[in-house]
């Protein structure tokens, strides 16, 4: 511990050293440098003779360096040159140059760096500095790659920077947002780049090996929940199935999307491969099951039969008969090959799941009749059927085949011996459903996941409890042992998934990523993949042996933000009943408000920027002073939750909506006091907007109609009717004349006088929630739950598109042709900035040019790029 003080405070000391520096010459010796073609930089800067000639350039290029006399001038320069090369010359021997200060053992000197200097102009010059000299001389790549690292750490501003030809290595960069950076030519070796933001980056000539980078193992795609995930025999695809109607296949290595299977009208349930990997079966609430060929990704054959939707798919062990079950009641064997029926298995009510043993003869089937059945599959004949549970929820065969296992609503565990149809042993101590029941691959555990939030591990032979593994806060949905048994993986509602030690029965690891309830889990076929499906709509792929390297993701709802009207901070409001504010330049947590006792709703900046107004679940409004972040006041009236807030341009009125009593209050800022009560709608207000000069009031609600109130009187004005659902989010124009709406897959434009409905703007997907004027009133921008953000153009009324224009000079530059048909789909809309404890992996509008990005595994990520929304010019120039 005492080396590791001396060390951080020698490392801390060296940088004090160039506090005094005049930082107008860091660009000028990077300058000079690259003209002289210096390799060795400290070795030049030592010379005396290069000193002189050093010191003339200088002069040369740089006027007003120090306001004094000339012969001052010349002395502080020198004195600035020596002082430059000491403290080059104690950082390359220092183990800043030699060792990767970004791992754990060196953080206590970073953080003493980021404290000391983080608001040091100097420092930070010269940290700069270090990085560009890595371009120049290979002896100071090191410490240019730390001092990288420190300043992502500090959140510097790096927006805009030209960073040609800098070579990086050993470090961590995650998070760093380089947007609209030139980084072209520059080299990367071991770099963690995960959660880095390139949006609108120049790529060209980059030569970045051994990467790592977290987002590979997290498939994204599905817009809804994922039903289940599995893996093809040779562990190299992925399956995954959605509520969508959508299937997907996924490269276990490089994490990239290999296909999209469409073809399903309604939810898919159930995937299976063959046993020979070639073929894919689905099942899906349309009724029918699909097989569908891997090699081409078409479908081979539609199955029609059901006739209610098909819960479960399962090939036999052969490969030669396709089992389903479905909520018709009936069990359905089909021949692979012909797609024929070969047999209907009735006699339940609807049916769950299916199982066939491990050796074919058999299928089970568990149903919500209680009962669970054995069925002949040569015969097509019943040869048993069990009786004792509730509704079963799960059922699983032994490796040998000999012994089934059931879990089910009634919070017990049956265990079946298959040759007798007899009930060998009931499994009691859950206190809840059991959801999920596992056996070990020797077949001597059993493991089960229950509503009582625990996982027990049972000894199938003696049928006693071997283990209570407790640590999940909600239901256990999943259980999955791995191939050599040592290891369990669980899935929760709780939104974890942990590893436990079989053998001791200890948690190995907590991984934490997804964002909703844990549906599937599912280890590939050598034991070191574990992959996961969500309702967050992610597949995460996860590294068994490296399950510490986790993204700790926060999973608290965003709900509401709002700028300052110095556009400076951001307001955000969360699920976690908290306000955050956020300095927008660097992305640094200025201050966190607590008070609220539930989620809060909806915030809002007065016009000063000096009062933030707050509404939440909790039923109150309050109000912040935002400079000191003390609660100013506390607004209650309401009594339901608050679901909107908005100030009226003079600041003196607040408006709030309300949720299930359906009433808007305008309160005055000042007293506090409620200045009137609004009723009018019959559903949630969600949105309340005052116009330009304060004097009406537009009000959104579930009940599909849009109100105008006059401010003064309380009175309503007028009721706009067009809308086909709830009204969600509201805007005045700048002039005041146009109101937008959104909802359902539309905007409406209305005209504030008349209330007339002027104009529909057709072309988003999904339900629109937010919509914002232009101060021109020319342009509106839209936000919708199919994931874009739209731009219209109030003249016509139409979509805008990115304009070729906006990519005419560099492509002049490139030398390569335009056409007129929309030669790429770029969008000139990237973040620039995102606040989130959560790091996430960025390059749209990046542009790509003989680049190489390997990762450590030596995998491509070009497609990751590119899957990202940048430009891979050679694709476009072989167009």
């Amino acid at each position: 511990m005492q080396s590791s003080f001396q060390e951080k405070e020698a490392l801390a000391d060296i940088f004090d050293q160039v506090k005094d520096i005049n930082t107008k010459l860091f660009d000028v010796i990077v300058e000079i440098f690259r003209k002289e073609k210096v390799v060795d930089c400290i070795g030049y800067l030592s010379n005396n003779e290069n000193q002189k000639q050093f010191v003339q350039q200088i002069f040369q290029q740089v006027e007003n360096l120090v306001e004094v006399d000339n012969g001052q001038q010349l002395i502080n320069v020198i004195n600035n040159i020596k002082q430059i090369t000491n403290v080059l010359q104690q950082i390359n021997d220092h183990s800043f140059n030699k060792l990767d200060y970004s791992n754990e053992e060196k953080q206590e000197s970073i953080q003493d760096l980021i404290d000391r200097f983080k608001d040091n102009s100097r420092v930070i010059k010269f940290l700069q500095l270090l990085i560009h000299l890595t371009s120049i001389d290979d002896t100071l790549i090191q410490c240019g790659s730390n001092s990288l690292h420190v300043l992502v750490r500090m959140k510097v501003d790096l927006r805009n920077n030209n960073f040609e030809n800098i070579k990086i290595q050993n470090t961590s960069l995650v998070g760093a947002n380089f947007v609209r950076c030139n980084f072209s030519g520059s080299q990367f070796n071991n770099v963690n780049i995960s959660g880095i933001n390139l949006n609108g980056a120049l790529l060209f000539n980059c030569k970045w090996k051994d990467l790592r980078i977290q987002e590979l193992n997290k498939l994204e795609g599905h817009n809804n929940r994922v039903n289940q995930v599995c893996f093809s025999p040779d562990g190299n695809t992925l399956a995954s199935c959605s509520y969508d109607r959508s299937i997907r296949l996924w490269d276990v290595k490089t994490g990239q999307q290999k296909a999209k299977l469409d073809g399903h009208t309604n939810i898919v349930n159930s995937v299976s491969f063959s046993p020979d990997g070639n073929t894919l079966a689905s099942g899906s609430g349309d009724n029918s099951i699909r097989l569908w060929d891997l090699n081409t990704k078409k479908t081979r054959a539609k199955l029609d039969g059901h006739t209610s939707l098909v819960y479960s798919v399962c090939f036999s062990p052969d490969g030669t008969t396709l089992a389903s079950c479905s909520d018709d009641k009936s069990i359905s064997l089909q021949q692979v090959k012909t797609g024929q029926q070969k047999a209907k298995l009735d006699g339940h009510a609807s049916v769950i799941s299916v199982c066939f043993s491990p050796d074919g003869s058999t299928l089970a089937s568990g149903s919500q009749d209680s009962s669970i059945r054995l069925w002949d599959v040569k015969t097509r004949q019943q040869k048993a059927k069990f009786y004792g549970h509730a509704s079963v929820i799960s059922v699983c065969f032994s490796p040998d085949g000999n012994t089934l296992a059931s879990g089910s609503q009634e919070k017990s565990i049956r265990i079946w011996d298959v040759k007798s149809g007899q009930q060998k042993a009931q499994l009691d101590g859950h206190e809840d459903s059991i959801i999920s029941v596992c056996f070990s691959p020797d077949g001597n555990t059993l493991a089960s996941g229950s509503r009582d939030n625990s996982i027990r591990l049972w000894d199938v032979k003696t049928r006693q409890q071997k283990a209570q593994l407790d640590g999940h806060s909600n239901d256990v949905n999943s259980v999955c042992f791995s191939p050599d048994g040592n290891t369990l993986a669980s899935g929760s509602s709780d939104n974890s998934i942990r590893l436990w030690d079989v053998k001791t029965g200890q948690q190995k690891v907590q991984l934490d990523g997804h964002e909703d309830f844990i549906t599937t889990l599912c280890f590939s076929p050598d034991g070191n993949i574990l992959a996961s499906g969500s309702g967050d709509k992610s597949i995460c792929l996860w590294n068994v042996k490296t399950g510490q390297q986790k993204v700790q993701l926060d999973c608290n709802l965003v709900t509401s933000v709002c700028f300052s009207p110095d556009g400076n901070t951001l307001a955000s409001g969360s699920g976690d009943n908290s306000i955050l504010l956020w300095d927008v330049k660097s992305g640094q947590q200025k201050a966190q408000l607590d008070g609220h006792e539930d989620s809060v709703r909806s915030v809002c900046f007065s016009p000063d920027g000096n009062t933030l107004a707050s509404g939440s679940n909790d039923t109150s409004i309050r109000l912040w002073d935002v400079k000191t972040g003390k609660q100013k006041a506390e607004l209650d009236g309401h009594d339901d939750c608050v679901t909107s807030v908005c100030f009226s341009p003079d600041g003196n009125t607040l408006a709030s909506g309300c949720d299930y009593n359906y009433s808007i209050r305008l309160w005055d800022v000042k007293t506090g006091q409620q200045k009137a009560k609004l009723d009018g709608h019959f559903g949630c207000v969600n949105s309340v907007c005052f116009s330009p000069d304060g004097n009406t009031l537009a009000s959104g609600s579930d009940d599909n109609y849009i109100r105008l109130w006059d401010v003064k009187t309380g009175q309503q004005k007028a009721k706009l009717d067009g809308h086909f659902g709830c009204v969600n989010s509201l805007c005045f124009s700048h002039d005041g004349n146009t109101l937008a709406s959104g909802k359902d897959n539309f905007i409406s434009l209305w005209d504030v006088k008349t209330g007339k409905q002027k104009a529909k703007l057709d072309g988003h997907f999904g339900c629109v929630n937010s919509v914002c004027f232009s101060p021109d009133v020319n342009t509106l921008a839209s936000g919708s739950d199919d994931n874009s953000i739209r731009l219209w153009d109030l003249k016509i009324g139409k979509e805008i598109y990115p304009a070729d224009k906006n990519y005419k000079n560099i492509f002049a530059q490139l030398k390569l042709p335009l056409f007129q048909d929309n030669p790429l789909s770029l969008s000139n809309i990237i973040t620039t900035l995102r606040i989130s404890q959560t790091p996430l992996f960025q390059a749209k509008g990046a542009f790509i040019l003989k680049a190489d990005f390997v990762n450590y595994k030596g995998y491509n990520l070009k497609s990751l790029f590119k899957s990202s929304g940048s430009c891979l010019l050679e694709d476009f120039n072989q167009k």
